[in-house]
């Protein structure tokens, strides 16, 4: 029997080092295969290349940080600020959920700073929904498949949602042991430092990256680093009390209050 696959389906090229990468790691360590989306290639993503350039940029760190984390590439499908919830969006990335017949989906938070993640949490969604669904065709086709998948939400970037309202996980995942290669995948996005810096003021995003981790850590009251974790209502996706997560890494999962 394959190993169990984990799915990763964010917005941008350093999302997922952001908010999952950690937990992809663990998941790798438990024996699992793991895999890698960015919905956008990043296009907008500079100051100083134009779009193609960056995108041809982008996604060669994206490959670099995913062969860091032990992950497989997959082709982003979109263009920055134009993931939109849309039919043909969602049939290409619902034929990615068909061939990785993912156990996990690891995606955005509902509520998100910007419009792009909270669009990738919804089409991630109906792509797993989507799985089982002979009469929905996916791009290109492939056929569909009935097994058990569980949604997993992220913290949003700054833990809060967007009208400013704290977040809190379900689940606190223990990155302490990875999280200096998941700093080193976030470093393998070379571009981002000057984007960042200039747009959103982070000064140093990989610290930025490790001080996100350090807060969710401290919510856990039991983690050095950690990130969060809420899952998707089980309807049409899995069994009740589905927690595939928690189950596979045991001791290294804690749960909110």
């Amino acid at each position: 029997m394959p190993s169990p696959a984990v799915l990763a389906i964010v917005a941008h090229p350093d999302d997922i080092e952001f908010v999952a990468a950690g937990t992809l790691l663990r998941l790798r360590d438990a024996g699992w295969q793991t895999h890698y989306l960015n919905l956008s290639g990043g296009d907008c993503g500079s100051m100083t290349t134009g779009p193609d350039e960056t995108r041809a940029i982008r996604a060669a760190e994206g490959r670099a940080a995913a062969a860091i984390l032990g992950a497989e590439f997959h082709e982003s499908l979109a263009n920055d600020l134009c993931i939109f919830y849309e039919e043909r969006l969602l049939r290409r990335l619902a034929a990615v959920v068909r061939r990785v017949r993912p156990r996990i989906v690891l995606t955005h938070s509902p509520e998100d700073y910007m419009e792009d993640h909270m669009n990738t949490a919804r089409l991630a969604v109906t792509a797993a929904f989507a799985r089982g669904i002979p009469n929905f065709t996916t791009d290109p086709p492939v056929e569909p498949h009935a097994g058990d998948v569980t949604v997993y939400h992220a913290m949003p970037h700054g833990l809060c949602d967007g009208l400013r309202r704290p977040v809190m996980p379900e689940l606190f995942v223990d990155t302490t042991s990875v999280q200096a290669v998941k700093r080193q995948a976030l470093a393998a996005h070379v571009s981002q430092k000057a984007w960042l810096d200039t747009t959103q003021g982070m000064d140093s995003y990989l610290d930025a990256g490790d001080e996100m981790a350090r807060q969710v850590g401290r919510m856990s009251g039991r983690f050095a680093y950690a990130e969060g974790w809420r899952r998707h209502l089980h309807l049409g996706l899995s069994a009740h009390d589905d927690d595939p997560l928690a189950a596979a890494l045991g001791g290294g999962v804690s749960r909110g209050s």
